[in-house]
This record gives structure tokens, sequence and C-alpha cells, in this order.
């Protein structure tokens, strides 16, 4: 049996196999700044019906200052074990056969999966949240790093329920939910503040009686 994590586990780096070649949730550091405000940048119109934002900034924009503070924080959280900020990394089949530099210069960084605040106690529970670079959507890049980590949650971390809240409209991340399977438990009216208003989200959740033998097997 896989032994339980803990918060002295951090960082950890994850990796899996899939059709189009190799993906890897790498914790986010200081010196991803710059590829990852240029994927932002890149991808700003979007991401822009998706991005959190407050009533008191209704629309966010990624700027140098805030990525370091974004760090900073998810760094503490993450030492501290109530988060797990991850950058998704793919690196396509065409390139041969998997390295283990992570610097490789076939390696694209591609989104960001965040976990987290992780309740423990009677709960032992989590929400995972993400967003994906729009050349990449579509090729289940996404669904497999969601499986990856939600694996490494319920298999690793032992936690017993894993949630993801998702805004109607979003038919990608819906997408997602549907192909790992999990429960649409209802909708949660203006749950959370998205690009400058109160949107509803249907609220998603699986548990670890329902996994069987892992999310990624599952896909493949």
């Amino acid at each position: 049996m896989a032994r339980r994590r803990t918060a002295m586990d951090w960082p950890t780096t994850l990796r899996a196999a899939v059709p189009a070649g190799e993906i890897r949730l790498r914790p986010l550091t200081m010196r991803d700044e710059h590829r990852y405000l240029a994927l932002r940048a890149a991808n700003r119109d979007w991401l822009a019906p998706w991005d959190a934002t407050t009533p008191e900034h209704p629309v966010t924009e990624v700027t140098p200052a805030g990525f370091r503070e974004m760090a900073r924080t998810m760094a503490r959280q993450a030492r501290a074990g109530s988060h797990l900020p991850w950058l998704l990394w793919f690196r396509p089949a065409e390139q041969g056969d998997v390295v283990a530099d992570f610097e490789d210069a076939a390696e694209r960084l591609i989104g960001q999966v965040t976990v987290g605040p992780i309740i423990g106690g009677s709960a032992r529970s989590t929400s995972i949240g993400y967003w994906m670079d729009q050349g990449h959507a579509g090729r289940g890049l996404m669904t497999a790093a969601v499986a990856l980590a939600c694996d490494h949650l319920f298999i690793s971390r032992g936690l017993h329920r894993v949630e993801i809240s998702i805004r109607p409209e979003n038919a990608a991340s819906l997408r997602v939910v549907e192909k790992l399977g999990f429960r649409q438990e209802g909708l949660r009216e203006r749950f959370l503040h998205i690009a400058g208003e109160w949107r509803d989200h249907h609220s998603f959740a699986l548990t670890s009686e329902e996994i069987g033998d892992g999310l990624l097997r599952r896909l493949m």
C-alpha cells in the first residue's frame, strides 16, 4: 500500500505518459515567471471569461509583481500542507524517449493545476482548479493532468473527497469531469466571483470509494 504523504513531502512532481507524449505536474516556482507571464499574455482573451476576480478588482491581469506575490503565497501554502500549486508541462511524443531534464527545450508550459484548500480531520477533502493554453486544448491533456492529480490526492495523500466547481457555460471544463466520472451534485448559485461578476457553478465530486484502480488507468 502506498504511504500517505505529508506537507513535508513537498515539493512533489508528478508525471504520466499519454498518447500524445508526456505530461508533468511540477511545483510553481519563481523561475517560471517569464514563461508563465508569456503564456498568460498569449491566452488573455481565451482565459478572460473564466478568470477569478474580486468585487474590488473586477479585471485580472497577472503582472510580474503579481506573479512573484502569487509564487510566494503558494510556496508558503504548500509548505503548510494546505495547497498544491502545480504548473502543467507537456513533451510531445515526436521528441523521442522521455528525459529527466525538466528544462529540456522540448518541454512546453501549457497550463496550471492548483489543489486547495486541503482539509484534514473528519473531512479529508479538497478542491481542484485549472486552466490551459488554447493551443493545447481539446487533446485530453488537462483531463489526464486532473486524473494524475486526483490519483495522487486519493492514493498517496489519503484524501477521501475531491471537488471541482465549473461554470455551466464552460463546455471544455465540463468535458474533463465527464470523462473522469465526477458526479454532479448540484448548482451553487453566485458561488465565485469570475470575470467581474458573481457566477453560478455546477459542483462535481468524487470520493475514494469511486476511483477503482485510479483515474489515469480509467483513461488508458
